[in-house]
């Protein structure tokens, strides 16, 4: 009998060294969190904001400056956890990055997923996204707490499922000229609230000046455009060369994010006319850009 007890006693004794090993382990763990932002929202809100208006060709949003500000304010309220990434939802047709997307993808600790972008441009399938990679994280116990920058009521059941994991789930918003742009069942059930206002966003957005609306007199034909393209391209060709025309071509027809907006900022520029929003003129600049590549392989 005396065996017995002292077998058990000595079990219990290896189980509580075990859990101690553990709980020690996972004080030294750091807290992790996660930047999740709805760039539909982002846009909307943050463009009537600053700029009074949710036209995306209106106005000119510097992303990468704002995902650091935004770090940069997750890293003081979440003093004592580390930064998983930021992820960054939006919309594009056929699930392509634009230009601007494939700028946010390459800049560090961000991850960019796309829904789809219908023929009146509303967002489909990004709230699902949103859900999917909460419930993932918390799940797997990637992150224990959540900074959603978001409005819609349909992100209600993805804060749900990731607290039912045991992350918090922290909501910020962006503050409405009058009214609220946030659904109100989504602020019922967060963990916590935090608005930010017309100063922080200043910064990062900034009105255009190019006009943006078709006008009788002044839009070019897509022929026009296209013979830009080709200008352009034949610029581009003497002074990077063939070398740098052979690794271009594969990627066809895409062109990577960087070569995209500098033919486009270069041809707005020689139009004196902005493409942004026109999509059947930006195929005809990449059309002709890609034409006379082309010719020269």
């Amino acid at each position: 009998m005396n065996d017995d007890l002292a077998a058990l006693s000595a079990r219990i004794d290896h189980t509580n060294e075990l859990l101690q090993r553990m709980l020690a382990e996972v004080a030294k763990t750091p807290s992790t969190h996660a930047i999740f932002v709805d760039a539909g929202y982002l846009y909307a809100a943050a463009g009537r904001l600053v700029a009074g208006t949710e036209d995306r060709r209106a106005f000119d949003l510097d992303a990468e400056g704002l995902i650091d500000a935004l770090i940069d304010r997750a890293r003081t309220i979440f003093a004592d956890s580390r930064l998983l990434r930021v992820y960054w939802y939006d919309g594009a047709r056929r699930r392509i990055h634009t230009a601007e997307q494939q700028t946010v993808a390459e800049l560090p600790d961000v991850k960019v997923r796309l829904g789809n972008l219908n023929a009146n441009n509303q967002q489909k399938g990004v709230d699902s996204l949103i859900r999917s990679d909460l419930e993932s994280l918390a799940r797997h116990r990637a992150i224990s707490d959540a900074a959603l920058l978001g409005g819609d009521e349909d992100l209600v059941s993805a804060v749900e499922a990731a607290q039912g994991y045991g992350a918090r789930v922290h909501l910020w918003g962006i503050e409405a000229p009058e009214g609220r742009n946030q659904a109100e069942p989504l602020l019922w059930e967060v963990d916590s609230q935090r608005t930010f206002d017309l100063d922080f966003f200043k910064p990062y957005v900034s009105r255009r000046t190019a006009p943006v609306h078709d006008t009788a007199a002044g839009r070019p034909t897509r022929e026009d455009v296209r013979f830009v393209g080709a200008q352009i391209a034949a610029k581009w060709l003497a002074a990077r060369g063939r070398d740098t025309l052979v690794e271009l071509l594969p990627g066809h027809p895409y062109l990577p994010g960087s070569v995209d907006q500098d033919l486009l900022v270069e041809a707005e520029g020689l139009l004196q006319y902005s493409l942004r929003g026109q999509a059947d003129l930006r195929r005809a600049l990449r059309d002709g850009f890609w034409d006379h590549l082309r010719t020269q392989y």
